[in-house]
């Protein structure tokens, strides 16, 4: 008897947590006791740095007005996106959620997420990065609100600079600088490195982007066309690998088996004296590097000329197909993506927003390093890519990638690699 009531109870507990988990939960009251519309928003920001910052925004928007309630519901990355589709499909979906920004055109193309037009007239696209605010675009309408981005930087070490002869207030602007400098930077003990000067695929930057940057900027899939198996981008392969050749494979790997975080990381430790990565990077340098010196500098140019590319990624706020209180809803994201919020979201997370007059406006309020880094990463975004998937490609990244990395392996030469990855990719495409 007992068991058979522990049983009971066990699956009610059950039901009533998937529920709360797929959205159900938002749906048991559709107002306030004081006639506010609840809208139900869902994040993955649940650490102890930005929880706060979403929630004491959200609370500022709950207190702004008397009509609409939001309701924060965590969910941790990864798992938000599955239950979201399934809550769609479901008919029960959140009101507001924060999605990647380089899927909204296939989101929108399998009508999963709600068609914004009919919420705000053609000048409101005008707050943000135009970069941005494409990626939102299908079919000439806005499918969601950019949220926040991210755009790469070489970080340089400018101690390591002074001490190998160089002018640390001249980083390298082309490959050929950055391979020069790169042996100057180096230290060695006999056949062992003590510090590397460079290495192209350490930090938050991989074999894509230096294909990119020789291409002239073109991505794998530009205008509907295939721009895999080029010159430029067999060529970017092929200079990768002499990186690989030039410090041996067991120096990469004996780098890479110490790297960590914070204090662990081998720049802010300094075994390495260039690094490529995202502005908030410099957050770590702050908090561990122990007034480390350093300088930031856009990504160097594949040669004079060519352009300083860097691509990027970032977050959208968007209202999932069949939301009930999408008006509500829109009037939320109004808020969370406008001067004010986005402000206090850079300042707080040192992140880069899509709004431009609350980027500009933290780059005059910031002081020192902290000005020095946000203003270049501000400015960076002039030559910053992202690469939506293409609605006729989906999941294209996932064809190429393993060609890649066989090439990187040395298992397959570069022309080979590319020419399979285009074939492959070209299967994919949708009529």
């Amino acid at each position: 008897m007992k068991k058979g009531l522990i049983f009971i109870i066990s699956a009610i507990l059950l039901i009533g947590t998937l529920a709360g988990c797929s959205g159900g939960e938002s749906v048991q009251a559709e107002k306030t006791k004081d006639g506010k519309v609840i809208v139900d928003f869902w994040s993955f920001w649940g650490s102890e740095t930005r929880r706060p910052i979403i929630e004491k925004i959200i609370e500022d928007f709950n207190n702004s007005q008397d009509e609409v309630f939001v309701k924060h519901t965590y969910l941790p990355w990864g798992d938000i996106w599955t239950k979201n589709l399934a809550s769609v499909a479901a008919g029960n979906p959140a009101d507001v959620i924060i999605n990647d920004i380089n899927s909204v055109a296939q989101r929108a193309e399998n009508a999963q997420s709600e068609d914004l037009s009919k919420y705000i007239d053609e000048s409101f696209k005008d707050q943000f990065y135009p970069h941005l605010w494409e990626t939102v675009m299908y079919g000439d309408k806005p499918y969601a609100v950019p949220f926040n981005t991210d755009t790469r930087l070489l970080f340089y070490n400018k101690d390591a600079f002074k001490e190998a002869g160089l002018d640390p207030e001249k980083p390298p602007a082309t490959w050929a600088e950055l391979e020069e400098y790169a042996a100057k930077l180096d230290i060695k003990d006999g056949d062992r490195y003590e510090r590397v000067g460079f290495y192209p695929l350490w930090g938050s930057i991989g074999a894509a982007s230096w294909m990119t940057s020789a291409d002239g900027g073109k991505g794998f899939i530009q205008d509907g066309e295939l721009y895999i198996n080029t010159p430029k981008k067999q060529e970017a392969l092929r200079w990768l690998l002499g990186w690989k050749e030039r410090l041996g494979e067991k120096t990469v790997q004996s780098f890479e088996a110490e790297f960590g975080s914070e204090q662990s990381n081998p720049f802010i430790a300094g075994k390495v004296a260039m690094w490529v990565d995202i502005g908030t990077f410099y957050t770590q340098i702050r908090d561990y590097g122990e007034d480390m010196n350093f300088g930031v500098a856009p990504i160097p140019a594949y040669e004079k000329g060519s352009g300083n590319w860097s691509d990027g990624g970032g977050f959208v706020a968007e209202i999932p197909k069949g939301a009930k209180h999408p008006e509500e809803a829109m009037k939320f994201i109004k808020y969370l993506t406008g001067q004010e919020a986005q402000k206090y979201w850079a300042m707080k997370n040192y992140d880069n927003v899509a709004n431009k007059e609350a980027a500009e406006a933290v780059v005059n309020d910031l002081k020192g390093d902290d000005k020095y880094v946000y203003e270049a990463s501000v400015k960076n975004l002039d030559q910053t890519q992202l690469f939506p998937v293409p609605v006729k490609y989906p999941d294209y990244q996932s064809r190429i990638n393993p060609h890649i990395d066989s090439v990187l392996l040395g298992k397959t030469k570069p022309e080979k690699g590319l020419a399979e990855a285009e074939k492959d990719v070209e299967k994919l495409k949708r009529k």
